[in-house]
């Protein structure tokens, strides 16, 4: 453990550490996405896939190595044994930090399938990470603003065309699709921009999902209902390579997949959505409901829960 280095030392380690990491596993992943660009066929993707994966999955693991070196977190988690590594999972998550996609992947990698996010198209220009999340195939999405898709009707649609042919390609091996529902991270700025009527969330956004489940919703072998609490205040990146995040709370709640919520057409069946949009609001009812008594938890402390896993690292 390094944690006793100055903050400033300790991050730029912990930065250094990441960056080698990064130059260590991405230059691999590159030459099997090349293979399969060059020969796209079934039978190549279905033999590839499984060792990108597994080059994916020794990253995160690194990942993992340098944070107990270089960290002193408690993870308070609760939810996450029992998972099946070889089946197909929708993962859903509040969104508030870059911190709880290295927190998802440190606790979920190699107990579910390597998560597949989908991007913000913007994101693909990111050096060295952009093409690597073009090898693993995430997908990019544009999210263009209503006042554009009216100015452009021709681009109604393309997102949820992009969500389509990723999801086609996700149903040929286990996969975990990762859906962050609010679109984007928690601020007070947008919560109030939002008028949200959630205390601790922004507005769900239920199309990516309902996409989803209407592309490979029989896949499925239930949806994860991720909710991440950080006790000190949502931390930024910097200051997680700094060791400042001292404890992080999780809580995975399998949901079996309604069935009435698949197969159905979100876009185009005015019924469906209603009821698919009821029930993402009720989910992140509960989800807020847990965030506060969270929070309260930390006002008023409590006898410790017996039931959670502590894990130092």
């Amino acid at each position: 453990m390094l944690n006793f280095l100055p903050a400033p030392l300790l991050g730029a380690l912990a930065f250094t550490l990441l960056l080698l990491n990064i130059l260590c596993w991405v230059p691999l992943l590159f030459v099997l996405a090349a293979v399969k660009l060059v020969l796209p066929f079934r039978a190549v993707r279905l033999a590839l896939d499984p060792v990108i994966l597994s080059i994916a999955e020794g990253w995160i693991s690194c990942n993992s190595g340098w944070m107990r070196l270089t960290q002193r977190t408690v993870w308070d988690v609760q939810g996450i044994d029992g998972l099946e590594p070889h089946s197909w999972y929708m993962v859903s998550s509040n969104h508030q930090s870059w911190v709880d996609i290295f927190a998802l992947q440190h606790l979920l990698n190699r107990r579910i399938p390597l998560l597949k996010f989908f991007l913000k198209q913007q994101l693909i220009w990111v050096p060295i990470m952009g093409l690597a999340w073009w090898a693993l195939e995430f997908p990019f999405m544009r999210r263009h603003s209503e006042a554009f898709l009216k100015k452009h009707p021709e681009m109604r649609g393309k997102d949820q065309e992009t969500t389509r042919k990723a999801c086609a390609k996700f149903s040929l091996i286990p996969t975990s699709v990762m859906n962050f529902l609010e679109g984007t991270r928690f601020t007070t700025a947008k919560h109030a921009q939002q008028q949200s009527p959630y205390q601790y969330l922004l507005k769900p956004k239920a199309g990516g999902l309902a996409l989803a489940l209407q592309a490979m919703g029989d896949k499925f072998q239930s949806i994860l209902d991720v909710t991440i609490y950080y006790p000190e205040g949502v931390p930024t990146f910097w200051g997680f390579l700094c060791g400042k995040v001292h404890r992080v709370v999780v809580r995975v709640h399998a949901i079996p997949v309604p069935p009435r919520l698949v197969g159905g057409d979100y876009g185009q069946d005015p019924k469906f959505r209603a009821d698919f949009s009821a029930w993402v609001a009720e989910l992140w009812r509960a989800k807020d409901s847990q965030l506060a008594a969270l929070h309260q938890a930390d006002v008023a402390p409590s006898a410790a829960d017996t039931s959670s896993t502590s894990v130092h690292g």
